[in-house]
């Protein structure tokens, strides 16, 4: 059995790209994954942290918009950092809130699988933190055919490539279920 961690963190689970036409193909079982996670989450007392992209203008995560809402409501004392690169430690507090905290393990979700949730996971790992991936946690779109290519790649493949992408420090799991929880110290 896995250990347990002591940080959840939610990587874009934003409006804009769980609902509506826009929504990743696995949105909805995505979040029914991701609610259960998040509350054993807080049940458990982990530490969780919500982040929030902050997309260019017209896009659907622009600031201010309804897309760029959080989906889950943080609750209190929750924060949601706010950033601008895929990688969700560039010029955030994030380092910063989960050092305060003594954080070591931390569980990661969300989306989308090969930008955002990779690199905040592969920005986790290079930091020395233990990372877990929930493998029913993290969703993407399909990736269109490449110029000259005639087949697309479905959002599941490209989901499981960006996992492989993460090499053998990152713990897979199948499924968040298996994530288990602690405080922080």
């Amino acid at each position: 059995m896995t250990e347990p961690v002591a940080a959840l963190l939610l990587v874009d689970l934003q409006r804009g790209f769980v609902t509506g036409d826009s929504a990743v193909p696995a949105a909805v079982p995505l979040l029914r994954t991701v609610s259960a996670l998040l509350e054993r989450a807080r049940a458990s007392g982990a530490f969780v942290v919500q982040l929030q992209n902050d997309g260019p203008e017209g896009e659907l995560d622009e600031p201010g918009t309804p897309g760029w809402q959080p989906y889950f409501p943080p609750a209190e004392g929750e924060p949601v950092v706010r950033k601008t690169a895929d990688d969700g430690f560039y010029e955030t507090e994030l380092g910063e809130l989960l050092r305060a905290k003594e954080i070591r393990r931390l569980a990661v979700c969300g989306v989308l699988s090969e930008m955002c949730v990779r690199a905040t996971a592969e920005e986790a790992l290079d930091r020395g933190y233990g990372v877990v991936l929930p493998h029913d946690a993290h969703a993407t779109y399909d990736i269109p055919p490449a110029p000259g290519d005639t087949d697309p790649v479905p959002a599941a493949m490209a989901a499981r490539t960006a996992e492989w992408s993460l090499g053998d420090q990152v713990e897979i799991l199948a499924a968040a279920g298996q994530v288990r929880f602690t405080r922080p110290r």
